[in-house]
């Protein structure tokens, strides 16, 4: 299948190698020159284990461009663009409306169905509310009659991207035309795994649930794992004797200083914004983010138990 993939990022790109190495051709179009020049070469513009071998491998069958008109040379097209926070911990989507009204405009030109899937992660809404209609609006044509509309999230995690790709627990498609859903069932057939066919603001929330879910759970654990220290308590057993019970399961169970990188502090604060948008009041998600504000402090504490006056010390940090 030839696959067009806006925005290489993190998600973008381990999503275009990935399916660049079950032999689709895939064009990836971006807006940083730095970036396209990089995975022109042949390397990676993040590090993941494994990607740079990937990339040497299929260097036949993917470029980068900036020229959202490649697009045309495609069947289906990835957004894979980024969706930062605003200050009030809303979620921004300038970069989204920008690829969106380019998209559609590209798409003005082309009489071939063409499918457009949202990987980005999104609010519930955004897809159909925002998404739907610049493109609609730019190339003058309908949803799900000249062009398909779907939602996929991705569920990967930094430092195992590749592995999770490739062996995903599931693959949520979030569809509203039949033709969109043929497409990417075909696109998926190669994985063995369960396909979860939904309506879109479904997906949509499927992707903010689960890592919230999992952002829950690393707060709670590192409840238990200060009282644990209050106890006396080596915590990490802990964890391994509640993480045998089935329904619990052992994954994201332990105390450390919390949660953050790219994903997990945005969508919950996202979903935190939305949710009092509508007059929701999730205390369980205020608190997962309280808990973890307050957490990278109890290293402080342990520290000072060791060294009282920390001040003028010099502290080597590994990791």
């Amino acid at each position: 299948m030839r696959i067009s993939v806006i925005g290489s990022g993190y998600v973008g790109i381990v999503t275009g190698i990935g399916f660049a190495e079950l032999k689709n051709s895939i064009i990836f179009v971006d807006i940083d020159k730095d970036k396209i020049d990089t995975i022109n070469s042949g390397k990676p513009p993040i590090y993941e284990r494994g990607l740079e071998e990937l990339m040497k491998r299929n260097k036949e069958r993917y470029h980068a461009t900036e020229d959202y008109r490649e697009i045309l040379k495609t069947e289906l097209t990835f957004m894979c663009i980024s969706t930062p926070s605003n200050a009030d911990g809303s979620i921004n989507l300038d970069f989204v409306k920008s690829a969106s009204q380019s998209i559609g405009e590209v798409l003005k030109e082309k009489d071939d169905f063409h499918t457009v899937v949202v990987k980005s992660t999104v609010i519930p809404g955004t897809t159909e509310e925002v998404i739907k209609p610049l493109i609609e609006n730019a190339s003058n044509r309908k949803a799900s009659k000249d062009f398909g509309i779907a939602m996929n999230p991705e569920f990967l995690r930094e430092g195992s991207a590749v592995e999770d790709f490739f062996n995903p627990d599931r693959i949520v498609i979030g569809v509203e035309d039949e033709k969109s859903k043929e497409i990417l069932l075909e696109l998926y057939s190669k994985f063995k795994c369960e396909n979860m066919i939904t309506d879109i603001k479904s997906a949509e929330m499927i992707k903010y649930a689960s890592n919230s879910f999992l952002a829950t759970k690393i707060s709670f654990a590192n409840e238990i794992g200060n009282i644990c220290k209050r106890l006396g308590i080596d915590a990490y057993e802990v964890f391994k004797g509640v993480g045998l019970d089935h329904r619990i399961n052992p994954s994201f169970f332990r105390a450390g200083i919390g949660f953050g990188g790219s994903c997990f502090p945005k969508d919950v604060k996202a979903l935190v914004a939305k949710a009092e948008e509508l007059d929701e009041h999730p205390e369980i998600l205020k608190a997962v983010l309280k808990v973890n504000e307050k957490q990278p402090l109890k290293l402080i504490e342990l520290l000072k138990k060791h060294i009282p006056d920390l001040k003028d010390k010099k502290i080597g940090i590994l990791g």
